[in-house]
């Protein structure tokens, strides 16, 4: 039983040594402000729902997820998601992009918006 205790920490460290850090690290926590996207989006790569995917948000273009509708200002918004683009758009998608689709109306708690923004930016 003790060898058992012994090697067997030993081996899982050898395993996840020979992982790339970003597989062998804990994903970030969800904070609770991210629940009301969930309604909508997935974090899953390339799976849309009612919304489109959330993972890899950060550094893309607005409105450039393959099979996704989006709408046409949302398309011709020009923005590239950032944390301060992000931060508009939670703060009020209506009014950073006004005739985008999206129903939500915003996060209006600054700290809860960070939390999420600092959430989307780890989808990677």
């Amino acid at each position: 039983m003790r060898l058992i205790r012994r090697v067997v920490p030993l081996a899982c460290a050898g395993l996840l040594a020979g992982l790339p850090a970003a597989l062998a690290a804990e994903p970030a926590p969800r904070p609770a402000a991210f629940s009301a996207c969930l309604a909508c989006h997935t974090t899953e790569p390339a799976k849309n729902t009612f919304g489109p995917s959330l993972f890899g948000v950060a550094g893309r273009k607005a409105a450039s997820l393959p099979n996704y509708t989006y709408s046409k200002a949302l398309q011709a918004s020009g923005i590239t998601w950032d944390a301060a683009s992000l931060d508009q758009w939670l703060t009020s998608p209506q009014k950073k992009v006004p005739g985008t689709k999206m129903p939500f109306p915003g996060i209006p708690d600054a700290a809860r918006r960070k939390q999420v923004v600092d959430y989307l930016l780890t989808l990677q």
